[in-house]
């Protein structure tokens, strides 16, 4: 579905799965090229620590990729499925306060993925997410393996059809 920004950053913030784990989107940039993500540390995502469940570190992580290149792709015209692959998350240190992190999908991202989706029609890369404390820390890394497809790609002849 085509939205703006600000639709999404709205649709995204009173999403269940990530209302409920606290994981608050402060915004999308322009032409979905970043989001700046908060996971809020609260009573309801302590764990036995008192540092921030590591499935809300990892819920935070999981979507943000896969919209944006959903997102821009679109815009653009494809018809895509975008989905988060696998990730693999590293836990540097305890998320005793809030989290915060950006993404940014840079204009050589977007021409490595249209050129492999027009050519081979699928594209798989693993892409950064590093999560930091109120006092600027690296608490987490993640990479975030993104699966595409390009659905009006045909195998057969190795064109797009339009």
């Amino acid at each position: 579905m085509v939205v703006s920004e600000n639709v999404l950053k709205w649709a995204m913030r009173f999403y269940p799965p990530l209302l409920f784990q606290r994981i608050w989107v402060i915004r999308f940039e322009k032409n979905f090229r970043g989001v700046r993500v908060k996971v809020n540390k609260s009573l309801i995502n302590n764990n036995y620590n008192n540092s921030i469940f590591g499935g809300t570190i990892f819920a935070g992580a999981d979507p943000f990729y896969p919209l944006l290149f959903h997102q821009i792709l679109i815009h653009k015209g494809y018809k895509v499925r975008v989905w988060l692959k696998s990730a693999q998350i590293n836990y540097l240190k305890p998320g005793r306060t809030d989290l915060i992190f950006d993404i940014k999908i840079t204009d050589d991202d977007i021409n490595e993925v249209e050129h492999v989706l027009n050519t081979v029609g699928k594209h798989t890369k693993a892409y950064p997410i590093e999560m930091y404390n109120k006092s600027g820390e690296l608490c987490v890394s993640v990479m975030a393996e993104v699966y595409l497809r390009n659905l009006q790609y045909s195998e057969t002849n190795n064109t797009v059809a339009i």
